[in-house]
Formats: structure tokens, sequence, C-alpha cells
């Protein structure tokens, strides 16, 4: 059996530094969250009376 697990631990996955950077999904996953609500609120007025805009020019109203 020790024979199977020697190329598993000799190959290096289990002391792999950069596996797992989970702080660094999270800040990215928060910033990115950040931005388009950020976004969404100084748009969101704006794209929404365009919105209406066309839709009133389409149905004749």
């Amino acid at each position: 059996m020790k024979s199977l697990l020697h190329p598993v631990r000799s190959s290096g996955l289990a002391d792999d530094a950069e596996r797992g950077d989970v702080p660094g999904w999270v800040l990215v996953t928060m910033m990115t969250a950040g931005l388009v609500v950020l976004l969404w609120g100084v748009a969101g007025p704006a794209l929404t009376g365009l919105f209406n805009q066309a839709i009133q020019s389409v149905s004749g109203l």
C-alpha cells in the first residue's frame, strides 16, 4: 500500500502553497459585487428612464 501512495505524496500536490486561496477569491467577489451595486445606483434611474422612453415610443402612448 505504501508504494501506491508514494507518487501522490512526492508530486507536491499536498504542499502547494497556491492551492485554496479562498481570501483572494472572496475579496475579488466582494469588490465585483460592490462595483455592480455602485454602478446600478448611479446608472439605474437613467437606464429606467431610457427604457420607459423606448417602450413609449414603440407602443405609441
